[in-house]
């Protein structure tokens, strides 16, 4: 069917979704939305293992990460399912077939484009300024992100570390960031929160996923409306 983008902004068409929902699902989407941000949002940039990429969407799942960004100009298409545990019904996926591109595409949606590097001037997790929402580049697991990123960067942050070794797995380290910025985010007085037209698609969004045969639900709901 000819589904429409106008049916995401479109409260009636909500509640005629809700009608095939338990009422603990409707209330679970609510208490989720609640922590869900914008305000960070995490770009991987050519991440070779598949696992890796999908463990990074697991963990904007889970703590509270809407947006993933995923750079694919090297390897293709690294999203593996089983990993990632039913986070990519829940997680935003936006794929971008160069650096360049993604990093345009930031600029222009308001990001901070942040490197993730323990080398230079790159700031202590702990240190980061939040004020500005941002986009935290992670690079490959051999040789982290890539020049060009590295160059357009506005800021770098690191996580500190007092051992022999300099580096941490994509996934651990995208996980480590992502739960301490996401932390302090929710402590401080920063609007972080999703805009009300922002929870509304993700509502609309997530019950569509949860409802079996939604092609048929949205069509009789369209005709219902034109009756």
């Amino acid at each position: 069917m000819n589904f429409s983008d106008n049916l995401f902004n479109d409260v009636e068409y909500l509640e005629y979704l809700k009608s095939f929902l338990t009422k603990e699902r409707i209330e679970r989407f609510k208490e989720v939305l609640v922590n869900r941000t914008n305000h960070i949002t995490i770009v991987a940039e050519d991440v070779y293992q598949l696992h890796n990429t999908s463990a990074v969407m697991r963990s904007c799942e889970v703590f509270g990460v809407q947006q993933l960004n995923v750079i694919e100009q090297k390897f293709g298409k690294r999203i593996d399912k089983e990993i990632a545990l039913g986070a990519e019904k829940w997680v935003d996926i936006n794929r971008y077939n160069t650096v360049q591109g993604c990093i345009d595409s930031m600029r222009k949606k308001g990001y901070k484009i942040v490197a993730t590097t323990p080398h230079g001037t790159a700031k202590s997790l702990d240190k980061f300024d939040l004020t500005e929402p941002v986009a935290i580049f992670f690079g490959t697991e051999k040789s982290g992100l890539s020049p060009e990123i590295i160059e357009q960067a506005d800021d770098y942050i690191t996580i500190p570390m007092v051992g022999f070794t300099e580096s941490l797995n994509i996934s651990v380290s995208a996980a480590i960031i992502i739960q301490g910025l996401t932390t302090r985010l929710r402590e401080s007085d920063i609007d972080w929160r999703l805009k009300e037209d922002q929870l509304l698609e993700k509502r609309i969004d997530w019950s569509r996923k949860s409802i079996k045969d939604i092609d048929f639900v949205t069509e009789r709901y369209l005709e219902n409306k034109k009756a």
